[in-house]
Protein backbone atom coordinates (compact mmCIF):
# COMPACT_ATOMS: atom_id res chain seq x y z
CA UNK A 1 0.00 0.00 0.00
CA UNK A 2 2.86 2.37 0.77
CA UNK A 3 4.33 1.82 -2.70
CA UNK A 4 0.94 2.43 -4.34
CA UNK A 5 0.49 5.62 -2.33
CA UNK A 6 4.04 6.72 -3.16
CA UNK A 7 3.64 6.17 -6.91
CA UNK A 8 0.22 7.79 -6.87
CA UNK A 9 1.75 10.84 -5.23
CA UNK A 10 4.52 10.89 -7.87
CA UNK A 11 1.98 10.72 -10.70
CA UNK A 12 -0.18 13.49 -9.24
CA UNK A 13 2.87 15.70 -8.64
CA UNK A 14 4.07 15.13 -12.20
CA UNK A 15 0.66 15.96 -13.67
CA UNK A 16 0.37 19.14 -11.61
CA UNK A 17 3.87 20.31 -12.57
CA UNK A 18 3.25 19.39 -16.22
CA UNK A 19 -0.04 21.31 -16.33
CA UNK A 20 1.55 24.40 -14.79
CA UNK A 21 4.41 24.23 -17.32
CA UNK A 22 1.86 23.93 -20.13
CA UNK A 23 0.10 27.09 -19.02
CA UNK A 24 3.34 29.02 -18.44
CA UNK A 25 4.69 28.13 -21.89
CA UNK A 26 1.45 29.03 -23.65
CA UNK A 27 1.42 32.39 -21.92
CA UNK A 28 4.16 33.37 -24.37
CA UNK A 29 3.92 30.91 -27.29
CA UNK A 30 1.11 31.20 -29.89
CA UNK A 31 -1.43 28.37 -29.81
CA UNK A 32 -1.30 27.05 -33.36
CA UNK A 33 -3.19 23.78 -32.89
CA UNK A 34 -5.68 22.73 -30.21
CA UNK A 35 -7.34 19.47 -29.10
CA UNK A 36 -10.58 20.75 -30.66
CA UNK A 37 -8.86 21.08 -34.04
CA UNK A 38 -7.28 17.63 -33.64
CA UNK A 39 -10.64 16.07 -32.79
CA UNK A 40 -12.41 17.70 -35.72
CA UNK A 41 -9.62 16.80 -38.14
CA UNK A 42 -9.57 13.16 -37.03
CA UNK A 43 -13.33 12.97 -37.47
CA UNK A 44 -12.97 14.42 -40.99
CA UNK A 45 -10.25 11.92 -41.87
CA UNK A 46 -12.41 8.97 -40.82
CA UNK A 47 -15.59 10.26 -42.47
CA UNK A 48 -14.30 12.11 -45.55
CA UNK A 49 -10.75 10.88 -46.01
CA UNK A 50 -9.30 14.40 -45.79
CA UNK A 51 -9.00 17.15 -43.18
CA UNK A 52 -9.44 20.90 -43.37
CA UNK A 53 -8.39 23.51 -40.83
CA UNK A 54 -8.37 27.25 -41.53
CA UNK A 55 -6.38 28.96 -38.80
CA UNK A 56 -3.88 31.80 -38.56
CA UNK A 57 -2.62 33.19 -35.27
CA UNK A 58 -2.51 36.97 -34.90
CA UNK A 59 -1.72 39.02 -31.76
CA UNK A 60 -4.56 40.77 -29.98
CA UNK A 61 -3.50 44.19 -31.24
CA UNK A 62 -4.07 42.92 -34.80
CA UNK A 63 -7.70 42.07 -34.02
CA UNK A 64 -10.45 44.67 -34.23
CA UNK A 65 -11.38 46.01 -30.79
CA UNK A 66 -14.99 45.39 -31.79
CA UNK A 67 -14.52 41.64 -31.51
CA UNK A 68 -13.67 41.44 -27.77
CA UNK A 69 -16.66 43.72 -27.14
CA UNK A 70 -18.90 41.48 -29.24
CA UNK A 71 -17.93 38.21 -27.57
CA UNK A 72 -18.12 39.73 -24.09
CA UNK A 73 -21.57 41.16 -24.91
CA UNK A 74 -22.86 37.83 -26.22
CA UNK A 75 -20.94 35.22 -24.24
CA UNK A 76 -19.70 36.62 -20.93
CA UNK A 77 -20.81 40.06 -19.73
CA UNK A 78 -18.72 39.84 -16.54
CA UNK A 79 -15.51 38.61 -18.20
CA UNK A 80 -13.36 41.50 -16.98
CA UNK A 81 -14.65 41.29 -13.41
CA UNK A 82 -15.05 37.61 -12.56
CA UNK A 83 -12.29 35.23 -11.48
CA UNK A 84 -13.02 32.67 -14.21
CA UNK A 85 -16.51 31.56 -13.19
CA UNK A 86 -19.89 33.28 -13.32
CA UNK A 87 -21.56 31.61 -10.36
CA UNK A 88 -24.86 33.44 -10.84
CA UNK A 89 -25.20 32.07 -14.37
CA UNK A 90 -24.17 28.59 -13.22
CA UNK A 91 -26.85 28.66 -10.52
CA UNK A 92 -29.42 30.01 -12.97
CA UNK A 93 -28.65 27.26 -15.49
CA UNK A 94 -28.92 24.65 -12.74
CA UNK A 95 -32.30 25.99 -11.59
CA UNK A 96 -33.61 25.96 -15.16
CA UNK A 97 -32.44 22.36 -15.62
CA UNK A 98 -34.16 21.34 -12.37
CA UNK A 99 -37.39 22.84 -13.70
CA UNK A 100 -37.12 20.71 -16.83
CA UNK A 101 -36.06 23.50 -19.15
CA UNK A 102 -33.54 22.98 -21.96
CA UNK A 103 -30.01 22.54 -20.68
CA UNK A 104 -27.91 25.57 -21.56
CA UNK A 105 -24.26 26.37 -21.11
CA UNK A 106 -23.03 28.76 -18.44
CA UNK A 107 -19.33 28.62 -19.30
CA UNK A 108 -17.32 31.82 -19.23
CA UNK A 109 -14.81 32.82 -21.89
CA UNK A 110 -12.08 31.64 -19.51
CA UNK A 111 -13.69 28.20 -19.15
CA UNK A 112 -14.21 27.88 -22.91
CA UNK A 113 -10.56 28.80 -23.49
CA UNK A 114 -9.34 26.24 -20.94
CA UNK A 115 -11.47 23.53 -22.56
CA UNK A 116 -10.50 24.34 -26.16
CA UNK A 117 -6.76 24.67 -25.54
CA UNK A 118 -6.05 21.93 -23.01
CA UNK A 119 -8.86 19.38 -23.01
CA UNK A 120 -11.14 17.13 -25.03
CA UNK A 121 -14.80 17.83 -25.79
CA UNK A 122 -17.51 16.18 -23.72
CA UNK A 123 -19.66 16.55 -20.62
CA UNK A 124 -18.06 14.10 -18.16
CA UNK A 125 -17.43 15.14 -14.55
CA UNK A 126 -13.70 14.46 -15.01
CA UNK A 127 -13.50 16.81 -17.98
CA UNK A 128 -15.49 19.50 -16.18
CA UNK A 129 -13.25 19.16 -13.14
CA UNK A 130 -10.11 19.54 -15.24
CA UNK A 131 -11.72 22.49 -17.04
CA UNK A 132 -12.23 24.23 -13.68
CA UNK A 133 -8.61 23.46 -12.71
CA UNK A 134 -7.17 24.87 -15.94
CA UNK A 135 -9.50 27.87 -15.70
CA UNK A 136 -7.99 28.76 -12.32
CA UNK A 137 -4.48 28.32 -13.74
CA UNK A 138 -4.98 30.56 -16.78
CA UNK A 139 -6.71 33.22 -14.70
CA UNK A 140 -3.72 33.27 -12.32
CA UNK A 141 -0.91 32.89 -14.87
CA UNK A 142 -2.23 34.40 -18.10
CA UNK A 143 -4.56 37.15 -17.00
CA UNK A 144 -7.56 38.51 -18.90
CA UNK A 145 -5.71 39.99 -21.89
CA UNK A 146 -3.92 36.75 -22.75
CA UNK A 147 -7.07 34.71 -22.19
CA UNK A 148 -8.95 36.91 -24.65
CA UNK A 149 -6.08 36.73 -27.16
CA UNK A 150 -6.00 32.92 -27.06
CA UNK A 151 -9.80 32.68 -27.11
CA UNK A 152 -10.15 34.87 -30.20
CA UNK A 153 -7.44 32.87 -31.96
CA UNK A 154 -8.54 29.35 -31.06
CA UNK A 155 -12.33 29.23 -30.87
CA UNK A 156 -14.24 27.70 -33.78
CA UNK A 157 -15.92 30.52 -35.71
CA UNK A 158 -17.25 28.56 -38.68
CA UNK A 159 -17.09 25.15 -40.33
CA UNK A 160 -13.37 24.22 -40.08
CA UNK A 161 -12.57 27.89 -39.37
CA UNK A 162 -10.74 28.81 -36.17
CA UNK A 163 -9.93 32.26 -34.87
CA UNK A 164 -10.51 35.87 -35.86
CA UNK A 165 -8.07 36.12 -38.76
CA UNK A 166 -9.34 32.98 -40.50
CA UNK A 167 -13.02 33.93 -40.22
CA UNK A 168 -12.29 37.49 -41.33
CA UNK A 169 -10.56 36.23 -44.46
CA UNK A 170 -12.96 33.38 -45.25
CA UNK A 171 -16.28 35.11 -44.51
CA UNK A 172 -15.62 38.82 -45.01
CA UNK A 173 -12.58 38.99 -47.35
CA UNK A 174 -10.72 41.25 -44.94
CA UNK A 175 -8.29 41.00 -42.04
CA UNK A 176 -9.14 40.62 -38.37
CA UNK A 177 -7.92 44.15 -37.69
CA UNK A 178 -10.47 45.63 -40.12
CA UNK A 179 -13.59 43.83 -38.94
CA UNK A 180 -16.48 46.23 -38.37
CA UNK A 181 -18.75 46.24 -35.33
CA UNK A 182 -21.53 44.69 -37.41
CA UNK A 183 -19.28 41.89 -38.69
CA UNK A 184 -17.99 41.19 -35.18
CA UNK A 185 -21.55 41.01 -33.87
CA UNK A 186 -22.40 38.52 -36.62
CA UNK A 187 -19.42 36.34 -35.69
CA UNK A 188 -20.38 36.45 -32.01
CA UNK A 189 -23.98 35.59 -32.88
CA UNK A 190 -22.87 32.27 -34.44
CA UNK A 191 -20.66 31.11 -31.57
CA UNK A 192 -23.22 28.92 -29.82
CA UNK A 193 -23.09 26.65 -32.89
CA UNK A 194 -20.58 27.79 -35.55
CA UNK A 195 -21.09 24.59 -37.55
CA UNK A 196 -24.79 25.30 -37.93
CA UNK A 197 -24.77 29.11 -38.22
CA UNK A 198 -22.78 31.02 -40.83
CA UNK A 199 -21.70 34.63 -40.28
CA UNK A 200 -21.15 35.04 -44.03
CA UNK A 201 -24.72 33.97 -44.80
CA UNK A 202 -26.69 34.93 -41.68
CA UNK A 203 -30.20 33.58 -41.24
CA UNK A 204 -33.01 35.82 -39.92
CA UNK A 205 -32.36 34.31 -36.47
CA UNK A 206 -28.67 35.30 -36.59
CA UNK A 207 -29.59 38.77 -37.83
CA UNK A 208 -31.80 39.21 -34.77
CA UNK A 209 -29.00 38.01 -32.49
CA UNK A 210 -26.62 40.41 -34.22
CA UNK A 211 -28.94 43.35 -33.50
CA UNK A 212 -29.16 42.39 -29.81
CA UNK A 213 -25.39 42.01 -29.56
CA UNK A 214 -24.78 45.39 -31.22
CA UNK A 215 -27.15 46.96 -28.71
CA UNK A 216 -25.30 45.32 -25.81
CA UNK A 217 -21.93 46.36 -27.27
CA UNK A 218 -23.05 49.97 -27.08
CA UNK A 219 -24.00 49.54 -23.43
CA UNK A 220 -20.83 47.82 -22.19
CA UNK A 221 -18.43 50.10 -24.09
CA UNK A 222 -14.80 49.19 -24.88
CA UNK A 223 -13.27 46.08 -23.32
CA UNK A 224 -10.06 47.43 -21.77
CA UNK A 225 -7.36 45.33 -20.17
Amino acid sequence: MKKVFKWTLYVITFLVVFSILQVVILKFVPVYYTPLMVSNNLNQLFTKGSAECEHKWVPLDKISKNLPRAVVASEDNLFIDHSGFDFKQIEKARDEADKGKRLRGASTISQQTAKNVFLWQGRSFIRKGLEAYYTVLIELIWGKERIMEVYLNSIEMGENIYGAEAVAQQHFKTSASKLTASQCALIAATLPNPKKFNSAKPSPYIQKRKAKILNLMGKIGPVDF
